[in-house]
This record gives C-alpha cells, sequence and structure tokens, in this order.
C-alpha cells in the first residue's frame, strides 16, 4: 500500500512538473516569437505596434470575445497560419511554415511536423493560461 502511495506520489509531481514545463516553454516561445508585436503581457502593446499599418489583437481577451469560451483550435490554426494563407489577412507571419523551417532537414518531415506543432501548442496552452 505504501508502495501505491509513493507510486502515486512521484507520477502526479511528475506531471505537475511537465505542466509547469509546458506553460514555461509556452512562455518562452511567446516572448520570443510574439511579444515583440502583442506585448510582454499580451495586450497588443509591443514594441513593433508603432510600426504597423493594423490593429494588433489583445490576446488576453480572446476567451471574453467568446463568451468565455477560450477557442483553442481556432487559436492553434491562427497561429500556425500554413491553412489560412500568407499573412493571416495581415502582418502576422505564417509561424508554421516558420517553425518547420526551424526544425531542419535533422527530424525530416514527420519530425519537424511534430516539432512545429509542439510549439504551437505550447503557445496556445500559455495564451490560455493570460486570458482575464
Amino acid at each position: 500500500m505504501k508502495r501505491l502511495a509513493l507510486i502515486t506520489t512521484i507520477l502526479m509531481a511528475a506531471t505537475g512538473l511537465a505542466a509547469q514545463a509546458q506553460e514555461s516553454a509556452g512562455q518562452k516561445e511567446f516572448m520570443i516569437a510574439c511579444a515583440v508585436c502583442h506585448g510582454e503581457s499580451g495586450m497588443g502593446n509591443g514594441p513593433f505596434t508603432s510600426l504597423m499599418n493594423v490593429p494588433v489583437p489583445n490576446l488576453t481577451t480572446l476567451s471574453a470575445q467568446n463568451e468565455g469560451n477560450f477557442p483553442f483550435l481556432k487559436v492553434f490554426m491562427t497561429i500556425d497560419g500554413r491553412a489560412m494563407g500568407a499573412g493571416h489577412g495581415g502582418p502576422m507571419p505564417v509561424w508554421g511554415d516558420r517553425f518547420t523551417a526551424n526544425a531542419g532537414d535533422q527530424y525530416g518531415p514527420y519530425g519537424a511536423e511534430l516539432i512545429t506543432r509542439g510549439r504551437i501548442l505550447a503557445l496556445v496552452n500559455y495564451l490560455e493560461t493570460i486570458q482575464q
């Protein structure tokens, strides 16, 4: 019985650490790829906003704009951008292409796609945590 409790405790701790690592990875990804336009807070007030010819969305209100539900798939597809065409209708980069290109040839096409989707997933999970 003690052994089962110990194993359960270890698994719960590992799950918590994995969730923290993913959130941390998403936040780091956001600071590298998104904060320059959307701001470190995600409110659309990054240093490049003065150079933009379109408004930069406030990413902290995505749930509020959708009746309190975070539009997970829509956000994922918007960040990926490959199914939406160049620039998402605006100046936002197509991160799916960029992340895939950054994965390089060392992982092959399937491995590069897994890395790309993982990076986007980490970003989307992070964005869900900053909703107001």
